[in-house]
C-alpha cells in the first residue's frame, strides 16, 4: 500500500488566502485537489476562492454540485473527505481527516496562530504514528512594504 504524503506549510500569515493561491497554481497545473473542513470554514473559503483575485478565477465547486459540473471541476470543496475522489487533499480543518490513507498526498496550511500551530502539531504526531512520509515548508516572510 503506497504511504501519504503529509506537507505541512507553516507560519502562514493568513491561512485561508494562502491556501487560495495554493490552489490558484494547483488549478492553473490541471492538478486535481479536494478541500476539507468544518461547513463555516469552506463557506468562508468558497467567498474568499471569488473574491481574493480581479483578474484570476480558481474554478472550484461543492460536493454536492451536479455530476458535470463536478467532473469539470479541478477544485472540490467537502466537509466529508471520504466523498471526494482526488489524490491531494488540502486539510482546512482542525483534525486529522477521517480516512486519510486514501490520499496519495495531503497538505497542511498552518498560520502562526498559538491555538492553530498546537493542532497542527496534535495532527503531525497523528500522522507520523500512521508512518505517512512528512515535510515541512516553512514560508518566508516578506518584507513589509
Amino acid at each position: 500500500m503506497p504511504v501519504t504524503k503529509v506537507e505541512f506549510h507553516t507560519q502562514a500569515p493568513d491561512r485561508l488566502l494562502y491556501a487560495s493561491r495554493l490552489l490558484r497554481k494547483a488549478a492553473a497545473s490541471g492538478a486535481q485537489v479536494g478541500v476539507t473542513a468544518d461547513e463555516t470554514t469552506l463557506r468562508q473559503f468558497d467567498q474568499l476562492l471569488w473574491t481574493f483575485s480581479g483578474t484570476d478565477f480558481v474554478p472550484h465547486c461543492f460536493q454536492d454540485a451536479p455530476m458535470q459540473v463536478l467532473a469539470n471541476s479541478p477544485i472540490v470543496l467537502s466537509q466529508n473527505p471520504q466523498t471526494l475522489a482526488r489524490s491531494i487533499l488540502l486539510n482546512l480543518g482542525s483534525d486529522v481527516p477521517v480516512d486519510f490513507e486514501q490520499f496519495a498526498r495531503i497538505i497542511e496550511i498552518v498560520s502562526e496562530d498559538a491555538d492553530d500551530k498546537r493542532q497542527a502539531r496534535n495532527r503531525w504526531k497523528r500522522y507520523a504514528s500512521s508512518a505517512c512520509e512528512l515535510s515541512n515548508h516553512v514560508l518566508q516572510a516578506t518584507a513589509p512594504r
